[in-house]
């Protein structure tokens, strides 16, 4: 079973998937399809291994995954992680914007 079937399943029970937790065998086994958006806030440069602000929006079948850490976490800190599953693309694109806005 893939991302897109789970998720699918989930909605068809009456689950609320918009913020649901993937299980672990799903979210490691999987790469997405396509990477729509992706955006860092990382003005350290590339060889800083520290937690940097992103978003990205990713698609799994019909279902789009954005998710990130909220800018307002700031550079090299920890939390403010945020994920939203949709099958709307735009509704995906403008959170992953909203949030690294």
């Amino acid at each position: 079973m893939n991302i897109s079937e789970w998720l699918d399943e989930k909605e068809a029970e009456g689950v609320d998937v918009s913020q649901i937790v993937l299980p672990d065998d799903l979210a490691y086994d999987e790469v997405p399809e396509e990477t729509i958006f992706f955006k860092e806030i990382n003005p350290c440069g590339i060889f800083c291994k520290g937690n940097h602000p992103f978003s990205t929006v990713e698609r799994f079948g019909h279902w789009y995954l954005a998710r990130g850490q909220d800018r307002k976490a700031g550079i090299h800190s920890s939390g403010m992680e945020w994920r939203l599953f949709t099958k709307d693309r735009d509704l995906a694109v403008n959170a992953a914007i909203s949030h690294i806005g």
